[in-house]
């Protein structure tokens, strides 16, 4: 499957932005996604998960509350909601996609695709 993430730009502090990652499969339904971000001279970290039916959601502790993950399995697009953006959330944001089960949500190897990435940057 590919994946085409959208939606990034810059926002001042304490904005919302919302990213958007199109998959060009139809079986998009039975993947699990996820988002993981990239800051400069960092290594790439998880963000959120949701499980294929939406019913179930993950977020790294830093962005819980702030963020929130969703998906409409019709327009083959997952989404993730940004709201109370810190500098620190300046990062390429990626989303990834896996057809095996999230118990490895947090790490790069549990996903089996990924998109090109789009960039966030909060202002402060």
């Amino acid at each position: 499957v590919q994946l085409q993430a959208s939606g990034g730009g810059l926002v001042q502090a304490g904005g919302s932005l919302r990213l958007s990652c199109a998959a060009s499969r139809s079986t998009f339904s039975i993947y699990n996604m996820g988002w993981f971000r990239q800051a400069p001279g960092k290594e790439r970290e998880f963000v959120a998960a949701i499980s294929w039916s939406g019913g179930s959601t993950y977020y790294a502790d830093s962005v819980k509350g702030r963020f929130t993950i969703s998906r409409d399995n019709a327009k083959n697009t997952v989404f993730l909601q940004m709201n109370s953006l810190k500098p620190e959330d300046t990062a390429v944001y990626y989303c990834a996609a896996t057809y095996n089960g999230l118990g490895y949500r947090v790490s790069e190897a549990g996903y089996d695709y990924w998109g090109q990435g789009t960039l966030v940057t909060v202002s402060s």
